[in-house]
């Protein structure tokens, strides 16, 4: 794909995923929720990170209180998101962090930041990386960065925007100089969505798929 044909792809896919999935309506989270919420999915499931960041808000009143607590009750609270002693240790580091900073746990000053800070200051936490960075400035401060996960990256490799030996860390990069400010919320969700309903690792459902002739597998699973 030329750098000139580019653009125009993008929005073509980007409307195609809105035809199967319809335009997904914007939601904008706490900014430390999402961070958090985001470290709690990492090497797990979607379930079982949603129930273990749940768990968490429901056994503690604050993210101080939760700063402050026996890491060893913080794990519990989050057992049922794998890795519980590694991750319960990573989050508190994280508000420790902040409020000695800070003097109060929040990253609500992150909206004041312009995208390259507040990228640049994300990813000197512990454990943060590209992809809970960018669900961070997305999801909790309405910032055009666009989040690569397992899903996104498999299809973005099929649809060729990213080459099939890209990894994780550099889509980030490509994806973010491919995809235009205005369509970084819908392409991302729906990105996910395809991924989990049709685009699956193991015998995709390309039969009826609006992508299928933008898509190297699809192209393969056409009728002659």
């Amino acid at each position: 794909m030329s750098n000139d044909d580019a653009p125009e792809r993008v929005r073509r896919i980007a409307t195609l995923l809105e035809d199967m999935y319809g335009a997904p309506p914007v939601r904008r989270e706490d900014p430390l929720d999402a961070l958090v919420a985001t470290v709690l999915s990492q090497n797990t499931s979607d379930v079982n990170s949603g129930r273990a960041f749940r768990s968490l808000k429901e056994r503690f009143a604050s993210w101080d209180d939760v700063r402050t607590a026996d890491v060893r009750e913080v794990a519990d609270a989050i057992r049922s998101g794998g890795l519980a002693d590694i991750k319960a240790a990573r989050i508190q580091r994280i508000l420790d962090r902040l409020h000695r900073e800070r003097g109060y746990v929040s990253l609500d000053f992150l909206a004041h930041l312009n995208v390259r800070t507040a990228r640049d200051y994300l990813m000197s936490l512990d454990g943060v990386g590209p992809k809970t960075c960018a669900c961070t400035l997305l999801f909790g401060c309405g910032m055009p960065v666009f989040p690569v996960d397992t899903h996104v990256l498999r299809v973005a490799r099929r649809l060729g925007l990213i080459s099939s030996r890209c990894g994780a860390e550099g889509a980030h990069e490509v994806m973010g100089s491919l995809v235009p400010s205005d369509l970084v919320y819908s392409l991302h969700v729906n990105m996910i969505a395809h991924g989990r309903r049709r685009c699956r690792p193991q015998k995709p459902r390309c039969d009826g798929c609006l992508l299928a002739r933008e898509c190297t597998l699809g192209k393969e699973n056409l009728p002659e």
